[in-house]
C-alpha cells in the first residue's frame, strides 16, 4: 500500500462513510497546468471526444444550437493514444495518491476521461452512478476528478450524494445530458436531484488546480450547467482499480482492448495497466 503524505486518516475514513472525498492542494499546479495542452487537444477534433451539447440537442427535439454556444465536450481512453495522457495517468503522484486512499496493496487504470463545460454551456450532468458504465466488478473502483480550473456551482461544481456508495441497488445508466437510459441497459432510474432533492444529503464541492475530488464508483453524483459568461470548467477524471477487482463485460459500453478478457478475471495488464508500484 502506497502511504502518501498527501492523504489522512480522517480522508480514508470520509471516503468509508461518505463515499467521496476533496484531498486539497495535492497536485502540484505547474502539472495541472500541464494537462491544458492534451484537453486542448481532445476538444479539437479527437474523434474519441463527443459534443454532449449536440447530443442533448438531438435528445431533447431542441432547435438547432446557436454556433457561438458554450458546449459540453467529454471523451475517454486518451491514454491509449496521448503520451502525455498516459504519464498523467500512470506515473504522475496520482496514482500513489489514490493507492494509499484505497489502502490497496496495487493499482491498475480502468481509463481517463476529459470533461469540458465551456462558459456558458447549458446541459447539466444529470445524477447517475459510474459502476453501471465499467466493466469490471469490486469495491476498489474509484473515479478521481482533476479540475484545471476554478470551480463553482455556479460554474458546473458537482454534487455528491453521500453514502450512495453502501446501496447495493443496480442503478440504470443514462446519457448523462439527460435522463434518458442508454438503449439495452437495466436497473432502476437514479432519481433526479436536480428537480427533487428532497431531504437527499448532497454535498456541492468546489475546487481549485491542485485539488483532487475522489469518489467511489457507486457514489452518485452529477452536475448543473456552466452558468458563467467567462470561465471554463475544464476537468481531466482517471479511473483506477484496486485489489480484488475483475472484469465483468458490460455491453452498453464495451471497449475494443477489454475484447481478451473474460469475465471474473483480475485485472491486469495489458488492458489495465499495473500504475502502483
Amino acid at each position: 500500500m502506497s502511504d502518501s503524505p498527501a492523504v489522512t486518516d480522517a480522508d480514508r475514513r470520509a471516503f468509508r462513510e461518505h463515499g467521496v472525498v476533496a484531498l486539497r492542494g495535492v497536485l502540484p499546479v505547474e502539472l495541472v497546468r500541464s494537462l491544458e495542452a492534451p484537453v486542448a487537444r481532445a476538444t479539437a477534433g479527437d474523434p474519441t471526444t463527443a459534443d454532449l451539447s449536440a447530443l442533448g440537442d438531438a435528445l431533447t427535439g431542441a432547435a438547432e444550437a446557436e454556433e457561438d454556444r458554450g458546449r459540453f465536450r467529454s471523451g475517454v481512453d486518451h491514454w491509449r493514444t496521448d503520451d502525455d495522457m498516459r504519464a498523467f495517468a500512470t506515473t504522475s503522484p496520482l496514482p500513489a495518491i489514490v493507492a494509499s486512499l484505497l489502502e490497496t496493496r496495487t493499482l491498475h487504470l480502468y481509463e481517463d476521461s476529459i470533461l469540458v463545460k465551456e462558459a456558458g454551456s447549458r446541459e447539466p450532468t444529470v445524477f447517475h452512478q459510474d459502476h453501471p458504465y465499467f466493466s469490471v466488478d469490486g469495491d476498489l473502483v474509484c473515479t478521481t476528478w482533476i479540475p484545471l480550473d476554478s470551480v463553482t456551482r455556479e460554474t458546473g461544481g458537482i454534487g455528491y450524494l453521500r453514502g450512495s456508495h453502501l446501496d447495493k441497488t443496480e442503478w440504470r445508466p443514462n446519457l448523462f445530458v439527460t435522463r434518458d437510459p442508454i438503449p439495452g441497459s437495466i436497473g432502476a432510474d437514479v432519481p433526479d436531484f436536480h428537480t427533487d432533492p428532497g431531504d437527499a444529503d448532497i454535498v456541492w464541492i468546489d475546487a481549485e488546480p491542485g485539488d483532487v475530488i475522489i469518489h467511489h464508483a457507486r457514489t452518485i453524483h452529477g452536475a448543473g450547467p456552466n452558468d458563467s459568461s467567462t470561465t471554463p470548467r475544464r476537468a481531466v477524471s482517471v479511473r483506477y482499480c484496486g485489489d480484488g477487482v475483475v472484469f465483468r463485460r458490460r455491453a452498453v459500453t464495451p471497449k475494443p482492448h477489454h475484447d481478451a478478457m473474460t469475465d471474473g478475471q483480475p485485472v491486469g495488464p495489458p488492458a489495465f495497466p499495473r500504475v502502483w508500484p
